[in-house]
């Protein structure tokens, strides 16, 4: 296996959500030994340590659900930042922290591709596709509509930090989906979205279609990000979740998608997000996520520990 050159950054974000907690994730994978457990690959780990709020600028919106704006703006900004400065000599890996922290992470990183002539490609396993729009939120929380900023939906101008590059949807695959609600059903068939929800999964197994999918990455010599979200596993194996939804990948299901990720070599950057330690049980969910990550690094059933 080559050693890969590894940047850990910690976005400890939770305004774009309603339970406090995410801020807590970054530091819970630390103490379950994200870092160690990619050592122990072989890999060179660098840990850039937690990301901090900038100062804001005052913002608001004509939806009054929208709470936390100007904070969600910010994080955008500094996300963004820091991650296309780690892109450029290493592998980002950002610890989260709620999903808000993708539209600060992929629109950098689709623009780092973009610089190298190389397209961008975006693996979402998460319940929810997250392609709310501001105008129409009911929730108000943020961390519903990074998916649809970076895909260059309507509505974000003047409100969101101008979009960098935005992803094509042809080159975004949503798996896991299990909580869809119609406006966004009907925008991923308008858009051609790929999406596979639980049922698909349930009747025709994870492989085939990331198999597919990782395919037209390698054949595109594209960039490929994950942006993996806790609530893509089903809470009975990952409860430290503000948003569950039963139904979720089963633990094999998990481990396979993060092997052949590892299997196929395209990885280029990964989002760890809405881990919520308030809401776990001794660390599970942390450990458990710091285990799969490790097998899309490398880690393999051989070598892999008895559980504690």
């Amino acid at each position: 296996m080559t050693p890969t050159n590894i940047t850990l950054i910690g976005a400890p974000v939770q305004e774009g959500t309603h339970q406090p907690g995410c801020l807590m994730g970054p530091d819970a994978y630390r103490a379950a030994g994200l870092a160690q457990a990619l050592r122990d690959l072989g890999h060179r780990v660098e840990d850039r340590g937690n990301l901090a709020l900038p100062p804001l600028c005052p913002a608001t919106h004509p939806n009054g659900a929208v709470h936390h704006l100007a904070e969600v703006s910010a994080w955008i900004n500094e996300i963004g930042q820091a991650t296309r400065q780690a892109g450029e000599t290493s592998l980002p890996l950002i610890l989260g922290g709620d999903h808000s922290l993708a539209a600060g992470s992929v629109p950098a990183l689709a623009a780092r591709a973009a610089s190298e002539g190389r397209p961008f490609f975006v693996l979402w396993l998460d319940a929810h596709p997250d392609l709310h729009l501001l105008d129409t939120t009911s929730s108000g929380n943020l961390h519903g509509t990074p998916a649809a900023y970076f895909l260059g939906r309507d509505g974000f101008a003047g409100h969101y930090p101008a979009l960098p590059a935005r992803v094509e949807p042809a080159n975004f695959c949503a798996m896991g989906l299990r909580s869809v609600d119609p406006a966004e059903r009907a925008f991923i068939a308008e858009a051609g979205i790929e999406a596979h929800d639980m049922r698909a999964i349930d009747e025709h197994g994870i492989k085939a279609p990331l198999s597919r999918f990782l395919d037209r990455v390698a054949a595109a010599n594209g960039h490929l990000h994950v942006s993996f979200d806790v609530d893509f596993l089903d809470p009975s194996i990952a409860p430290a979740v503000g948003t569950t939804v039963p139904g979720g990948a089963t633990f094999r299901e998990a481990h396979l998608i993060m092997e052949l990720l590892h299997d196929s070599g395209l990885l280029t950057s990964m989002d760890l997000v809405e881990l919520n330690p308030f809401l776990d049980t001794r660390g599970q969910t942390a450990r458990l996520m710091v285990d799969l990550c490790a097998s899309a690094f490398g880690r393999t059933i051989l070598d892999r520990p008895t559980a504690a």
